[in-house]
């Protein structure tokens, strides 16, 4: 059998490279390869590590997320996009569905090139969240339909076959409502904002709500259109009874002022909780996130110097969840992400196994036999017997096997599964706990490995119950927490390594409250019987949640990690480390180690454990 084609992972690099600076239209554009891509960071475009050695398919594929993030940059305008999108969730998401089949197109119908690499790339996403196999319609995301059946018209490409399916279970109902408005979009694909008029009216065909920024103004202009059509018809003394009933109001330029100032504000509001959770927000709140900087700095400056902070509140934990991974996903999804894991993960997981083996053979040698020996009870040492043979007066001599230190040893990972850790760093974490569990198991310590994130975007049923109440003020924590267990610390690996494919569910990772996931960890450790207990954070940035930090002070839940993590230093009942990927937590955590790649996770992990595992 020949040998399988692979392509070398620095040359492809550096085409794609100048391939995306050419598409992307913008030569000075610095394109760099970390963990968290692909996004956007000013002048600087971060896409995922290619792997090693690239068999054609997957070098198509990462080129596919390259042109995709590189037509983004040539063809999308973030304030644009901002105005014209919708505030509620499900039409927000049908929008951002329909702008990307238009950037597909523009490149599509450009390039052959590009497109067959664009095709490549939604195959591969395609295979990984298994939409295709899903049955049930209610399972099935309508934003992401609506997106197929926009690309196949924009496009000219059918349907791919993974989910024709179940894109037809939608196609009967959205092209009758909106059918002809979707035929006029094609002509429209190079000017964003009258695409973006155009398919706001797909949206309001649809049935979904269009309470866009641009909607809300041209309800304005209408207004003061019909205002103004009044005016002109009135009577004389109608003109009399206005101006006597405008000098009686002096205030009212004043009031008019305010109101401008707080539809800015709602401006502002409405840009720091939308969000895409898929690939390039970030560059889109770059421009407008400056609302919530400065909204928090200013609550902060007006809190009495030297007065103690608020206590950390929840406003309901009537929606939070602790489940397994078992709960979440049934056994035959587990095994197709446990096998889609160990694919994208082939190479890493030789040199993660190598660390692990010297981690392995450092804890071996450690724990070599050491006796205590010329003890009056326990294990007859026979070397001494020929004392006694010769002087049948003289005692019998015992001896004791020394105690190992970390054999009495439960370590808990703790992982975080934001979005942001969504791709590589994800997958990088799932398999160093995943080996490092398997280590640990063979030299008779036991492994945790838990995950934590939000059940929703923006809020969720806990953010209606508030919106419910009243919106009373500063209402603490205000999202649904999900956290995971991957695998007990008494469940041994064999049981629970298929767990850990979870990590690579579509729409598993969201926000993260780490303050509060660090308590839940701590309290299930300080409950175990082991006289030694180790917690490893992982985490690749500071605490987030826009629903909760969107009411509250923008420290809100810095502060309380902060708190925790020193309350659990002061209690010194276990030992707290954390690694940060990308993201400095030596700021937060006393015994702390940053890694600038996620590449360098499985090595600082071997070390930190073998750092812990030598002190005496």
């Amino acid at each position: 059998m020949p040998p399988k084609t692979t392509i070398l992972s620095e040359p492809f690099r550096k085409a794609l490279t100048h391939s995306t600076r050419a598409l992307a239209e913008s030569p000075e554009l610095e394109i760099v390869f970390g963990a968290d891509g692909p996004r956007r960071d000013g002048n600087k475009l971060i896409l995922p590590h290619p792997p090693r050695d690239l068999a054609p398919k997957q070098a198509q594929a990462a080129r596919g997320v390259a042109d995709r993030a590189a037509l983004r940059i040539a063809h999308h305008d973030d304030s644009i996009h901002a105005r014209a999108r919708p505030r509620d969730d499900a039409s927000a998401d049908a929008f951002d569905a329909l702008e990307e089949a238009r950037l597909e197109a523009v490149g599509a119908r450009a390039l052959m090139g590009v497109r067959q690499n664009l095709h490549a790339a939604m195959l591969t996403e395609l295979e990984r969240k298994g939409t295709g196999r899903k049955e049930d319609k209610a399972e099935l995301n309508f934003a992401e339909m609506l997106g197929h059946l926009a690309r196949e018209r924009l496009t000219g490409d059918p349907v791919p076959g993974l989910v024709d399916r179940v894109v037809n279970l939608f196609r009967g109902d959205i092209e009758g409502k909106a059918g002809a408005r979707l035929a006029e979009l094609l002509p429209l694909i190079h000017d964003q904002k009258r695409f973006a008029d155009a398919a706001r009216k797909v949206l309001t065909d649809l049935d979904l709500t269009d309470d866009s920024l641009d909607a809300e103004r041209e309800k304005q202009d209408r207004g003061e259109d019909e205002q103004s059509e009044g005016e002109v018809d009135a009577e004389p003394d109608d003109k009399d009874d206005t101006e006597t009933e405008d000098e009686a109001k002096p205030e009212a330029p004043e009031e008019r002022a305010q109101g401008q100032d707080q539809a800015e504000e709602g401006e502002d509001d409405y840009t720091q909780m939308q969000g895409d959770p898929q690939m390039a927000s970030e560059s889109a709140t770059d421009e407008i996130p400056d609302g919530e900087a400065g909204e928090a700095q200013f609550r902060d400056e007006q809190a009495p110097e030297g007065k103690a902070k608020p206590e950390y509140e929840i406003y309901t934990k009537q929606f939070d969840e602790v489940v397994t991974a078992e709960e979440l996903c049934d056994p035959q999804e587990l095994e197709r992400l446990r096998g889609f894991l160990n694919a994208q993960l082939a190479n890493l997981a030789n040199v993660v196994s190598r660390l692990a083996n010297r981690l392995q053979r450092k804890l071996m040698a450690q724990q070599n036999r050491s006796w205590n020996f010329d003890l009056e009870e326990g294990v007859l040492d026979a070397a001494k017997l020929t004392r006694v043979i010769i002087d049948p007066s003289a005692p019998l001599s015992f001896k004791q096997e020394k105690d190992t230190e970390f054999r009495d040893t439960v370590v808990t990972l703790l992982l975080d599964n934001s979005g942001s850790m969504r791709g590589r760093p994800i997958m990088v974490a799932a398999m160093c706990a995943d080996i490092l569990a398997r280590t640990l198991e063979r030299v008779g310590v036991k492994t945790e490995i838990l995950g934590f994130t939000t059940k929703a975007w923006k809020g969720g049923q806990s953010r209606e119950a508030w919106v419910r109440a009243g919106k009373p003020q500063a209402p603490g924590r205000l999202n649904d927490l999900r956290h995971i267990i991957y695998k007990a610390a008494d469940n041994p690996w064999r049981r629970a390594h298929k767990n850990l494919g979870l990590m690579m569910r579509e729409g598993l990772l969201k926000e993260n409250i780490d303050g509060e996931a660090l308590q839940w960890a701590y309290s299930r450790l300080v409950g175990r019987p082991e006289q030694r207990k180790i917690l490893m954070v992982i985490s690749d940035g500071a605490p987030v949640d826009d629903s909760t930090l969107s009411v509250n002070s923008g420290h809100y839940l810095e502060n309380h990690l902060r708190k925790v993590i020193a309350d659990i230093e002061g209690a010194n009942r276990v030992e707290l480390v954390a690694i940060g990927i990308g993201h400095d937590v030596t700021r937060y955590y006393r015994r702390a180690l940053t890694l600038i790649d996620v590449e360098h996770l499985a090595g600082g992990l071997m070390d930190k454990l073998t750092e812990l595992f030598s002190e005496p």
